[in-house]
């Protein structure tokens, strides 16, 4: 992995954003049984899991 791409994941992280291509490999390697997200829905589920979305309230 070049240095350009180490430092994009890692500032895509500070930010909430995950890797999607992490997420599939480790897909394909621990559920290969599985079907993994597409990339929309895979973002749209990081940001429930990192915002809520269930209704939960939240502090300012």
């Amino acid at each position: 992995m070049s240095a350009l791409a180490l430092i994009r994941d890692a500032l895509r992280l500070m930010v909430g954003v995950p890797s999607y291509q992490a997420y599939v490999d480790h897909m394909r390697q621990k559920h290969p049984d599985r079907a993994a997200m597409s990339y929309p829905e895979f973002v749209r589920e990081r940001q429930l899991a990192r915002f809520g979305g269930k209704g939960n309230p939240r502090c300012c």
